[in-house]
Formats: C-alpha cells, sequence, structure tokens
C-alpha cells in the first residue's frame, strides 16, 4: 500500500521526475508479459503505482490533501497484497479500424486470461473489480487483473516453479512462460 508520506510534493517531483520515470521503466521491463502480438500484462507493484499516482497528481495539479488522499484510494487497490498478483492488461492494435472489429470480437477476454505455476492448478483471472469495462458492443483496450495464489503456489514459486500466463479466447489464444528475471520479480510480491 503507497502511504500519503512516500509521495513526492509537486515541486520535488518536478525536479525527479524524469530519473524517476527512468527507474520505473526499466522497472517495468521485468514485469512486463506479451501475450501473442497484441495482449500485453504489466504486473503492479508499489513502485509502479506509486509512479502512476504521482502523475496523476502532476497532471492533474492536485496539490491538497483531499485530492492526493482520493488519489490514493483509486491506485491503492492496484498494488499486490502478499497473495496475489495484479496486472494491467493491455490489447493493443495500432489501426484504429482493426482495433474496434477486434475489441467487438474480444468480449470477455479479461475473464480467459489465466496462471499457471508448475505443478500446479491454472488460475483465472479476476477482472476488472472496480468496475464493467464492456458492454454489448466491444470490450475495453485496458483491463485490471488479479490472480490469487494458494499457498501452495506461492511455496512452488519460493522454489524456482516455472509459470506460464495465457489467455485462451475463441478468437485470440496466446501463453508464454516467464523467463527468469520475470517471475523472480514477480515472486518477490509475494509473502
Amino acid at each position: 500500500m503507497i502511504k500519503r508520506e512516500s509521495l513526492l510534493s509537486l515541486e520535488a517531483y518536478a525536479r525527479e521526475r524524469n530519473s524517476f520515470r527512468a527507474r520505473v521503466i526499466e522497472h517495468k521491463k521485468r514485469r512486463t508479459v506479451h501475450l501473442g502480438e497484441h495482449v500485453v500484462l504489466q504486473f503492479e507493484d508499489e513502485l509502479t503505482v506509486r509512479y502512476q499516482v504521482q502523475e496523476m497528481l502532476r497532471i492533474e495539479r492536485i496539490f491538497e490533501e483531499e485530492g492526493i488522499q482520493h488519489e490514493l484510494e483509486a491506485y491503492n487497490p492496484l498494488v499486490p497484497d502478499g497473495s496475489n498478483w495484479k496486472a494491467t492488461m493491455l490489447i493493443e492494435y495500432p489501426d484504429a479500424d482493426e482495433r474496434k472489429r477486434m475489441l467487438a470480437r474480444l468480449r470477455g477476454i479479461e475473464r480467459e486470461v489465466w496462471i499457471e505455476v508448475g505443478g500446479c492448478e491454472r488460475v483465472r483471472a479476476i477482472a476488472d473489480e472496480d468496475l464493467e469495462r464492456e458492454n454489448d458492443e466491444k470490450t475495453s483496450a485496458v483491463h485490471f487483473l488479479r490472480f490469487e495464489l494458494t499457498a501452495a503456489m506461492r511455496n512452488a514459486l519460493r522454489a524456482g516453479a516455472g509459470v506460464t500466463v495465457g489467455v485462451d479466447h475463441a478468437a485470440y489464444r496466446a501463453q508464454s512462460a516467464l523467463s527468469a528475471e520475470v517471475r523472480a520479480a514477480l515472486a518477490a510480491d509475494l509473502a
């Protein structure tokens, strides 16, 4: 959870923004998983979410305590709590017409994303707990996912078990085995 005292003032953030941003971009490389050409999972942690909060405060020029607290309440649910992983899922199609067509075909994709820790059962994502991100016509290009990991899964990860992430939607199937670097970064999120 991000605490108020861990945030920089707008002035201090302006001074440190470039170096902080570079650090976060490098950090995210070890927390990003590509599922095929068009789906990306960015696994969040305290640093990535704190960066989002700082950016929102900067963009919106929020400096009053009430506004800062509101941003913390909005973003803190994205920080994993030790028994789960939380990820932002991005569906990326550069061409606007193709994106519109595919978002219509991919309705429900957020409920078809899974993680499998070697030797354990597959876990499906719990999607978009904050609000509904699809309608009768299309899904959103951005979804927020939570993967609850059992004690057995967490123990297997600590013992070096492999992890595969995938999506099994009728219109989009892909999977990826996590590299040792990504697996280690995500294992560090667990209690």
